[in-house]
């Protein structure tokens, strides 16, 4: 018998009146039960959250610290079992998992930092003019209220790590909807939360239905709302609260762009390499996987061997053995999804180098080129293992193929050329230009975001509380400056 997963309902344990099933999207079998929270009971985390927040603004730093210090080492001792959940709700190989595991680690160390050192308060004269003479001006951040944080299923332990960890280091109660077909990663982290001395009310883990959301998000005591998730959901909440500040991760179609100098036979093997390996190390499923590969003619002839071979060997599989690269994708529907894209674009006129074949929720790692500009997987983000490579004349023609993506979150530029990587940096449209690598790259305590349709606001933990605060400015009138 596989028990039943409790919620987090203000900082205590608690169950609703109905549960659903979490299966594997690797062989379909029973990961866990979860129970739903009724209404009644979301409305009591949300009325919770809302009047503790003034206690929990004024909680001194060095508890908040302290609780997120504990939930980094907690998940430190159980990396492997915790990997091992990742992996069974989600399908990621197990390698990929603890690698996660490992990012949240450093997400709540990094927000006990923040906590420590955010909101000391910056001292301005304002004797500047005449009628400023006597007073300064001090400036803190204050939480703007509840954070409404909405995860999805790709990382669905870091990514949950990105919503709570911010919110508690700044002061401002949370709560967190997990993905309902990777809750229990979320839930877990609750189970962490509750070992601590944070005020009761100050955080809950709901796995509420994706339909009984808008209530939520409607709900005029949760000001703050952190969703990461496909642009069509974020801009309805966008559309829908107006008024609200909200920070948006939408996604891409991420680039890697192979200049001309990037040229000897090492670097276009390690192209080749790290191409393959983040085209694929999620199933494609992550914001900044690559999907496109944007490469000199000069060099074109040479990468595009190496990128297909570097693609079939990617080892596919259980993803719980060790040796495997790619495991499913999260369900059947979204490998059947993948595959109508790609037949499309084969259908149009691209040529298949690898792949294109789906096995249940797998879809083997794919190659495509000459791939026509109007069909989806050119125009959308494929969220799969999918690649496509185009061949451009100089950096001027590989620079504008990027930006012609309706998506801007993350670019990659192989060049060895510093000028060429401060032009990169202001020509192409994206949150984060990385250079000398693929734009599957993230530090979880660098800005992380997007422009165009890959949202608004900024990730990353001292980036989100500023996100989750506001500036307040003290004036003292009368003083010997």
């Amino acid at each position: 018998m596989t028990s039943t997963h409790a919620f987090w309902l203000a900082g205590r344990q608690a169950t609703g009146e109905s549960t659903f099933d979490v299966t594997s999207p690797w062989d379909g079998h029973l990961v866990g039960k979860v129970s739903v929270p009724t209404d009644a009971q979301v409305e009591e985390a949300v009325a919770a959250a809302h009047a503790v927040r003034d206690e929990f603004a004024a909680t001194p730093a060095h508890v908040r610290a302290a609780a997120l210090d504990h939930v980094s080492r907690r998940l430190v001792e159980r990396t492997e079992e915790i990997a091992r959940l990742i992996s069974a709700e989600n399908g990621k190989p197990v390698k990929w998992a603890r690698g996660e595991v490992g990012r949240a680690v450093s997400v709540f160390r990094f927000a006990a930092e923040e906590a420590r050192r955010f909101n000391g308060g910056e001292a301005q004269r304002l004797d500047t003019d005449a009628g400023g003479q006597g007073r300064l001006a001090l400036t803190r951040r204050f939480p703007k209220g509840v954070v409404l944080g909405i995860a999805p299923f790709n990382f669905p332990l870091n990514l949950c790590a990105h919503k709570i960890a911010p919110a508690i280091a700044a002061g401002a109660p949370i709560i967190l909807k997990p993905a309902p077909a990777t809750p229990l990663s979320g839930l877990l982290i609750g189970e962490l939360l509750a070992e601590t001395d944070l005020p009761a009310g100050s955080w809950s883990v709901l796995p509420v239905a994706n339909d009984k959301m808008p209530a939520l998000v409607q709900d005029d005591r949760l000001p703050v709302i952190s969703f990461t998730g496909s642009d069509k959901v974020g801009y309805a909440i966008m559309d829908s609260v107006p008024r609200k500040h909200l920070t948006l991760e939408l996604g891409g179609n991420g680039a890697a762009v192979v200049l001309a100098d990037w040229a000897s036979d090492e670097d276009l093997d390690r192209a080749a390499s790290r191409i393959a390996t983040f085209s694929n190390y999620q199933g494609g499923q992550s914001c900044i996987s690559v999907q496109r590969v944007i490469a000199d003619a000069s060099v074109y002839d040479r990468l595009l061997p190496r990128v297909v071979a570097a693609v079939e060997a990617q080892v596919t599989g259980d993803p719980a053995d060790d040796a495997t690269d790619v495991g499913p994708l999260v369900s059947e529907d979204a490998a059947k999804r993948v595959e109508t894209w790609v037949d499309e674009a084969v259908n149009a006129g691209a040529t298949l180098l690898a792949g294109g074949k789906r096995d249940g929720a797998s879809y083997a790692p794919t190659v495509l080129a000459d791939v026509p500009a109007d069909v989806t997987l050119s125009c959308e983000e494929v969220f799969g293992p999918v690649l496509t490579v185009q061949k451009v004349e100089g950096e001027a023609a590989a620079f504008a193929a990027v930006n012609e993506s309706k998506y801007g979150l993350q670019a990659g530029v192989f060049t060895h050329d510093l000028q060429t990587a401060f032009r990169a940096h202001r020509a192409l449209e994206v949150g984060g230009v990385v250079v000398g690598d693929v734009p599957s790259y993230r530090a979880d305590q660098m800005p992380y975001g997007g422009v165009k349709q890959s949202g608004v606001g900024r990730e990353g933990v001292k980036f989100a509380m500023d996100d989750y605060t506001y500036e307040r400015v003290l004036v003292l009138t009368g003083l010997a400056l």
